[in-house]
């Protein structure tokens, strides 16, 4: 799922030092840009998250457990929720309103 907010409960730098569990699938890269913003982590944690799901579809496909055409689509589906999720956050429009 693409966020869409800031977190607010993301885990402190301390908790992280001390060794605390983190979900595997949580992403864990930290944001370097020099135009730092709420809103531009939130995004890179998106960016992550979009790269990691697709790792796993791709995965899926290759050890036959999903057809091209089911990945495709699924790929296609979440490269859209990124591409809202740019939408909101860094260019601040909203995105349209979703039929269905």
């Amino acid at each position: 799922m693409i966020r869409k907010d800031p977190p607010n409960d993301s885990p402190s730098a301390d908790a992280v030092d001390k060794g605390f569990a983190r979900s595997p699938l949580e992403a864990h890269g930290s944001y370097r840009g020099e135009d730092w913003s709420p809103q531009r982590l939130m995004f890179h944690h998106n960016l992550e998250s979009f790269a990691e799901r697709v790792g796993l579809i791709v995965a899926l496909q290759s050890n036959g457990k999903l057809s091209q055409e089911k990945a495709y689509a699924e790929i296609r589906k979440i490269w859209k929720e990124l591409k809202e999720s740019k939408d909101s956050l860094i260019n601040g429009s909203s995105p349209p309103p979703q039929a269905g």
